[in-house]
């Protein structure tokens, strides 16, 4: 059995990770000190096991209330910068390679900062990171999603921000928040705009909120990726030991549309009580593009490394189940074709190489 020290020494990438998801305890009480905003508790520790815990109740939305912490820790340009530029440096440290970090500007607005300046802080960030992380001898890629929350008002703001600045490292456009209720068909325009001007989009659909979800976020949106999309199980009849796909389920098999699958967090917003039942299995074994990604470190109180540990614990997951879900992620990347494929060339498949020599 693969151990910890081994999946974390191996090259991984993390498509699906929230920025407001994965702050350091230590940074959300310094920042949240000089916000003057209270926390639930004292020292990082503590802080640490309460996002665990208030994250921990199988509702999304009581999950998503761990985000007003977070969130008033990243009120300022300064702030930003540091949390981008942490989040580049921890996942170095465990392994990732490549990672697209996606948040919400909007919500990031309360002492003045424009949309603008609240995406170059974070750009800023990221570069200060990868170039940090390189001199620890850590490479890492690593751009932002920059996301709309889905119970707003839709508009293209955020959408025609995401144009701006895609040359400039954004990567690509996001719907957020609560999913029972918004479905991702309010923000079509928005959607339409983007498939316009040819830029890429992934669309949190499947995770609290069934096949409808999934249908829009596909058919009715055309999204190049789904944000969890486990829910597509719920199109899948198991009889007599052999697996019948629904016609939407085969559709998004068949046209290889990514799942950002994120079993822990999954588990905490109820798609299954425990991990042995969590459909990524099944979905891995009929050829689903599985991705495996942690979406929210603070609040799961995990890692890539530690989410792939699960995996093998619980499913037997070897070398080959690792190496695909990793290549899987790394072509699904909101990322020019050519680096892709170097990325899978020259550092994911001779690390496995010699993992198994």
């Amino acid at each position: 059995m693969l151990s910890a020290d081994v999946i974390r020494s191996l090259p991984k990438v993390a498509l699906h990770d929230h920025l407001d998801g994965g702050l350091r305890p230590a940074t959300v009480l310094e920042h949240c000190a000089e916000a003057g905003h209270p926390l639930p508790a004292e020292t990082p520790e503590e802080l640490a096991t309460w996002f665990y815990e208030a994250a921990d109740s199988g509702s999304l939305v009581r999950y998503l209330e761990t985000f007003d912490h977070t969130i008033a820790a990243m009120q300022t340009a300064e702030h930003l910068r540091r949390v981008a530029r942490e989040f580049v440096v921890d996942q170095a440290a465990d392994g990732v390679v490549y990672a697209e970090a996606r948040w919400a500007p909007e919500q990031h607005l309360r002492n003045g900062l424009t949309l603008d300046e609240a995406v170059e802080a974070v750009r800023d960030g990221l570069a200060e990171g990868m170039r940090e992380a390189a001199g620890r001898g850590n490479k890492i890629v690593a751009r932002q999603i920059v996301t709309s929350m889905r119970h707003a008002e839709p508009t293209l703001e955020i959408a025609e921000l995401a144009l701006r600045y895609r040359d400039d490292s954004v990567c690509g456009f996001d719907i957020a928040g609560a999913e029972d209720g918004f479905p991702p068909s309010r923000f079509a325009p928005a959607f339409d705009f983007l498939k316009r001007n040819n830029m890429f989009f992934t669309i949190h659909a499947g995770e609290a909120f069934g096949l409808p979800s999934i249908w829009e976020a596909v058919q009715v949106c055309g999204a190049d990726r789904l944000g969890h999309g486990v829910r597509i199980v719920e199109d899948i009849e198991i009889v007599d030991g052999s697996a019948r796909l629904g016609r939407l389920a085969a559709y998004v098999r068949d046209a290889r549309i990514p799942l950002e699958v994120a079993p822990s967090s999954n588990l905490q917003t109820g798609i299954a009580d425990e991990l042995a039942d969590h459909p990524v299995e099944l979905l891995k074994d009929l050829g689903f593009n599985v991705t495996v990604n942690c979406d929210n470190r603070l609040m799961s109180a995990t890692t890539m490394t530690r989410e792939y540990e699960r995996l093998v614990e619980t499913f037997n997951w070897d070398l080959d189940d690792l190496e695909l879900t990793t290549i899987n992620a790394m072509r699904a990347a909101f990322l020019p074709h050519d680096q892709r494929e170097s990325i899978v060339r020259e550092v994911i498949r001779p690390a496995y190489a010699a993992a198994r020599a």
